[in-house]
């Protein structure tokens, strides 16, 4: 049982990070309400992100292409 706790823990965390940057984006949380945490019943932590509009997903694609190109 702790082991599913911890992992939906993670999960949580994960989901409420991809919220945050999403929102910092300036993405209004109606297009990104679907993001929920998810864990399987040995424990694995997973991110649902359902359906997201596609010019959400264009600037996550830019914001982490932009997060590569400075890293390197």
């Amino acid at each position: 049982m702790q082991t599913w706790r911890d992992g939906r823990a993670k999960a949580t965390d994960a989901s409420e990070a991809i919220r945050a940057a999403l929102s910092s984006l300036g993405v209004p949380e109606s297009a990104w309400s679907g993001i929920r945490p998810t864990v399987t019943y040995n424990g694995l932590a997973y991110v649902h992100l359902g359906m997201l509009p596609a010019d959400v997903v264009e600037q996550m694609a830019e914001a982490i292409r932009i997060t590569e190109t400075s890293a390197h």
